[in-house]
C-alpha cells in the first residue's frame, strides 16, 4: 500500500461516491427512456460522477471547464422547464450548484484533497450545504413514510417505483452534499 492511511480512506470514499451517482444516474436514463420525464437527473447523476472522481493530482485542466459548461447547460434547461412550474426550482439550484464547485476546482484541481483547497465565498457554500442538509433530511423522511401500510401509494400499487426514485434523488442529493463538504 502507497500513501497514507487518510488518502486511502479518501480515495475509497471518492469512488463510493462515483459508483453512487453514476448507478443513480443510470436508472435515471433508464427512467428516462420509458416515460421521459428523469433525463435532467441522469445528466445530473452522471456529471456527479464525473466530477467526484478522484484523478490524484493528474487533471490536465480539462475538467472545470468542461463540467462548467455541461452544468451550465443544465441549469438553462432546469430555467426553461420553470415555466411549466416551481417544482424544477431544485433541478436549477443542483445544476447551478454544481456550476460553482466546477468554476472553485479551478484548472488543475481533482476532487477530493486537492479540491479542498479551492474553497469558494463561505457563505454561499454554507448556504448550499444547509440546502442540501434540508433536502436530503426532507427526502429521507419522504422516503420513510413512502411505503407505511396506510399510505394511499403503497394501496394504490405505486410503492416500489415511487419508493425507488425517491431514493435515487435522496442519492444524489447526498452526494451533492458530501461533495460541497469538501469544499
Amino acid at each position: 500500500m502507497h500513501g497514507s492511511t487518510t488518502s486511502l480512506t479518501a480515495s475509497v470514499s471518492s469512488w463510493l461516491l462515483v459508483l453512487l451517482c453514476a448507478v443513480s444516474g443510470a436508472y435515471c436514463l433508464r427512467r428516462a427512456r420509458g416515460s421521459g420525464g428523469a433525463a435532467g437527473e441522469a445528466v445530473m447523476g452522471f456529471g456527479m460522477a464525473l466530477m467526484a472522481v478522484p484523478l490524484g493530482g493528474h487533471d490536465d485542466g480539462w475538467r472545470a471547464p468542461v463540467l462548467g459548461v455541461l452544468f451550465g447547460g443544465a441549469a438553462l434547461h432546469a430555467l426553461w422547464l420553470l415555466r411549466g412550474g416551481p417544482h424544477h426550482a431544485h433541478h436549477l439550484v443542483g445544476s447551478l450548484t454544481m456550476v460553482y464547485m466546477a468554476l472553485m476546482t479551478g484548472t488543475g484541481s481533482g476532487h477530493g484533497q486537492e479540491h479542498a483547497q479551492a474553497a469558494g465565498p463561505p457563505l454561499l457554500t454554507g448556504a448550499l450545504l444547509l440546502y442540501y442538509a434540508g433536502y436530503v433530511m426532507l427526502g429521507g423522511t419522504r422516503l420513510i413514510t413512502a411505503g407505511g401500510p396506510g399510505s394511499p401509494r403503497s394501496a394504490a400499487g405505486l410503492g416500489g417505483p415511487t419508493e425507488l426514485v425517491r431514493a435515487c434523488r435522496l442519492a444524489m442529493g447526498m452526494g451533492m452534499l458530501a461533495m460541497l463538504l469538501t469544499m
